[in-house]
């Protein structure tokens, strides 16, 4: 369903003295008033992706996006038979949708099923059901690599012998057809049977966008890199990020194995690359995101070291989410600053505003000198400039990615047409496009 909308003005904002309410949250002082009250924006286009129309559809969830060289878009999305997660209901069925757009999302091709689980049906326990996709187009030809969740058993009840799949996808024609998808788990799951924290009981790659790095050609491709959640041996919470130099074929852990991203505090992560080549990880946490920085000793082999993760939220003016824990993507564009034309980066944040699961919005900082801003994860975290909010009504996961009109590409979980009827939700996955100058109120523009 095409949609165009003029979103009227909100009175929802950001609450300025809002604490999480976690006892772990880091105190950095008072947030102060820099403007990053959230602003609208009134000439975005929408495209109601995939629909849920009434209570009683089948709910979609996890919204993941590709661009390819020739500016195709690639959305997918779970179809939940079972309104559930992988695994919280036995033999749950979940399928992959997917739909193509060839014009930068102004039209859209049909949904299409990527892959059906079979539920209570299936003969083999992958196959049970597949969610939570992460995807990337390659930078240099039409291949397209997805990893999801498969089988039949949760994240909270995984152990080393029984645990979710990693099912992993290739297209060769830029995501018009797919192949039969093969369990990777294995192959990554060994890598930790002799560390610190291992063996680790599970571990899923975060939904959304895989991410391919613009420097770095150590194989046959250039390199990606996606982020792990993994529950250790002890039961606990670690991030970790994973990078592969053949497109996916293989994968390795970004650094040390004892040395997780991000310990105890850490939940769905995204990963992106910073403007000098280090790797940022923005992981999920109540109130708002941990951030780190992984510094490499040789580029080449993925050795190097994790600061220390530190926390954007209310109290030391980052990104802030109102009473709730919700995964969102990270994202770094080069920008033009309009008041001197200084040229820098700009760092993206969407996540829901609050509060609760509502109002989903895009949280923006500059990345005005290495020095300054992104040296380390202290000041990354800290002192954000503005938001964008995108939506009035419930929202929760999005993802994003640039496109090849010089727009961004958002997607993301709405309640557009009321609730769903199943005990997990479920919800319309709604795409927007948006230019630099709309998420910023003009301040900046792509460069």
């Amino acid at each position: 369903m095409r949609i165009n909308t003029l979103l009227t003005s909100l009175l929802v904002c950001v609450a300025l003295g809002f604490a999480c309410g976690c006892s772990d949250e880091p105190n950095s002082g008072t947030k102060p008033d820099n403007g990053t009250k959230p602003i609208t924006h009134p000439t975005a286009e929408r495209y109601e992706l995939f629909e849920l129309l009434n209570p009683n559809d089948i709910p979609y969830r996890i919204p993941s996006l590709a661009v390819t060289p020739s500016g195709r878009l690639i959305a997918v999305a779970d179809y939940r038979h079972s309104g559930t997660d992988i695994g919280v209901t036995n033999y749950g069925r979940i399928d992959l949708h997917y739909a193509i757009s060839d014009n930068h999302g102004h039209t859209w091709s049909e949904v299409k099923p990527l892959i059906e689980g079979k539920g209570d049906k299936a003969t083999d326990f992958m196959s049970v059901g597949y969610g939570d996709p992460c995807i990337v187009a390659d930078r240099e030809s039409n291949r397209v690599l997805l990893l999801s969740c498969a089988g039949n058993v949760s994240f909270q009840n995984g152990t080393r012998n029984l645990h979710q799949c990693i099912a992993r996808f290739y297209s060769e024609d830029g995501g018009q057809t797919w192949s039969e998808p093969e369990d990777i788990a294995e192959t990554i799951y060994s890598q930790f049977d002799a560390s610190t924290y291992g063996p680790v009981r599970s571990m899923f790659v975060a939904s959304g966008r895989i991410m391919q790095s613009s420097t770095v050609k150590a194989g046959s491709h250039y390199r990606l890199y996606c982020a792990v959640l993994v529950r250790d041996k002890s039961a606990n919470h670690m991030n970790y990020v994973l990078f592969s130099d053949d497109f996916g074929g293989s994968w390795s852990v970004l650094g040390d194995i004892n040395e997780p991203a991000v310990y105890r505090t850490a939940d769905e992560p995204k990963v992106e690359e910073l403007p000098n080549g280090n790797i940022l990880i923005s992981s999920r946490y109540n109130g708002g995101r941990y951030y780190n920085i992984f510094t490499f000793s040789d580029v080449a082999s993925g050795t190097g070291s994790w600061d220390e993760a530190q926390f954007s939220g209310a109290n030391n003016n980052g990104v802030t989410a109102l009473d709730n824990s919700t995964n969102g993507e990270v994202l770094i564009l080069p920008v033009i600053r309009t008041a001197d034309n200084k040229e820098m980066y700009l760092l993206l944040q969407s996540i829901p505003l609050g509060p609760q699961r509502a109002n989903v919005g895009i949280y923006y900082k500059e990345l005005a000198s290495e020095i300054d801003d992104y040296i380390s994860p202290y000041e990354l975290a800290r002192d954000w400039d503005g938001v964008l909010q995108v939506t009035k009504l419930n929202s929760a996961y999005s993802t994003m990615i640039w496109q090849k009109d010089n727009n961004l590409g958002l997607l993301f979980e709405e309640e557009t047409h009321g609730k769903s009827d199943y005990a997990y939700g479920g919800y319309t996955i709604i795409y927007e496009s948006l230019s630099i100058e709309e998420l910023t109120e003009g301040k900046y523009s792509y460069r």
